[in-house]
């Protein structure tokens, strides 16, 4: 197989903080990921850090370590970053003992060159060809999200809910079949369901319709990587972490 057909053949898994929070949780990462690998063959797994809030591995917890983060902005991505690496260790540890074969790609390797500021950079460029090096030794690889390295050599990381933004970003330039976000309701939504009893799942939206959806205090996903996902004509599929129903497809 050409590295040039190699989307045709692979999609992108985004697992977030809900999905990665213990071992029951991410025994269920596991199943969706060998259900990736035996319909697309090849897996690029993104992930968020462990939990929320105060867990002990969330990026809240990280950055309340000191106060002097606060006039430290190069510190304090470097402390954040801390939490994807944690998680993608751990998924990749528990990965194998399930004996499903992997490899974590992070820093310069993963391919992401960053610029801006501290704490809220962009994607300047993404070098895919260590990511094609990666999947040329293993059929399912592991990517942080939430970070990139700029000119420098310095982490950086992309802004809250930006491990969305880092899966979106190289689902587009791996030309991926899709990206997939598991979350912890089945799909879009009418209406937040924790609010409102009547809400029901849609089986399909196009991305510009998604976007308004996104305007709210917790959206389903970061708004920008949305954006980023409708600018460069992204499938995106949103579904549930534990829930055997099929999700929403967000189409361009």
């Amino acid at each position: 197989m050409s590295r040039r057909k190699l989307g045709v053949y692979m999609i992108v898994q985004k697992f977030g903080g809900i999905a990665m929070r213990d071992e029951q949780m991410r025994a269920a990462c596991i199943e969706h990921i060998r259900d990736g690998l035996n319909k697309y063959r090849h897996v690029l797994v993104v992930v968020s850090a462990i939990g929320r809030m105060h867990d002990p591995y969330s990026t809240d917890s990280l950055l309340q370590l000191t106060t002097a983060f606060s006039s430290d902005m190069k510190a304090r991505d470097l402390a954040a970053s801390c939490g994807e690496l944690i998680a993608a260790a751990v998924l990749s540890a528990e990965l194998k003992a399930a004996g499903v074969p992997n490899l974590v790609l992070h820093g310069n390797r993963a391919g992401v060159t960053t610029s801006g500021e501290f704490g809220d950079a962009a994607i300047e460029s993404i070098d895919t060809s260590p990511i094609l090096d990666g999947f040329e030794e293993s059929r399912c690889l592991i990517i942080p999200g939430f970070q990139g390295v700029n000119d420098k050599g310095e982490v950086m990381t992309l802004g809250r809910g930006g491990s969305d933004l880092t899966a979106i970003a190289l689902g587009a330039a791996l030309q991926a079949h899709h990206v997939t976000f598991y979350k912890d309701v089945p799909g879009v939504m009418t209406d937040d369901p924790k609010q409102v009893a009547t809400a029901k799942k849609l089986d399909k939206i196009s991305l510009q319709d998604f976007l308004p959806l996104l305007d709210c205090e917790k959206p389903i996903i970061q708004k920008r990587a949305a954006m980023h996902a409708l600018d460069k004509k992204t499938p995106l599929y949103i579904r549930g972490i534990c829930n055997p129903e099929e999700g929403t497809w967000v189409l361009p």
